[in-house]
């Protein structure tokens, strides 16, 4: 029986999102390396506004996410790259989560992060991944670099319900779950 909880989140909110097939995929491999991932959403997370937050405090869907991400042994962040960089529904999630920034420590300080992401697009989420590490440097959060996993053409690698059927995507998303399932028992 799986001994580590991960909480997974996508960077998209598209229904159809092939980021969101990835984390379920992960979460369905995610046994077999002795974790398990339980996928949580960014779904209903305000623009963020320092008025909204000094005048009402943190809205209740940061609150609960921010407790979620806390009490988990890992968090493993899977992003949609647009436009060469990382989504701004994601980092604005982000950016609520990271408030007040006493909090930040709780948190995300040195929380063993993974970050995988699928595009539809050739570069793999490369550009995105690589965005996203000054964002964690400043979180204070220990990124995994073991092994990567960006899905590029994602619409191959999926079925028309979002099931994983590449064998090749599998294998990678195999390979990276016993890599960072390792890193976040360390």
């Amino acid at each position: 029986m799986p001994d580590v909880a991960i909480l997974g989140i996508s960077g998209s909110l598209r229904a159809g999102s092939f980021n969101s097939a990835l984390l379920r995929a992960a979460a369905e491999l995610a046994p077999a390396a002795g974790i398990t991932i339980e996928i949580a959403s960014i779904r209903g997370i305000p623009l963020y506004d320092g008025d909204v937050e000094a005048n009402h405090g943190m809205p209740p869907e940061v609150t609960a996410l921010k407790d979620r991400i806390a009490a988990s042994a890992g968090l493993l962040l899977v992003t949609p790259e647009y436009n060469n960089s990382i989504p701004g529904v994601m980092k604005n999630a982000i950016d609520w989560l990271s408030r007040p920034s006493k909090d930040i420590p709780r948190v995300f300080g040195e929380r063993k992060v993974g970050l995988i992401g699928a595009t539809i697009g050739p570069g793999g989420t490369a550009l995105a991944q690589a965005a996203w590490l000054p964002v964690l440097r400043t979180l204070g959060v220990l990124p995994y670099f073991g092994a990567r996993v960006g899905l590029r053409e994602a619409a191959k690698s999926f079925d028309e319900d979002g099931k994983l059927i590449d064998p090749i995507a599998r294998g990678l998303i195999e390979k990276f779950l016993t890599g960072f399932a390792a890193f976040v028992k360390r």
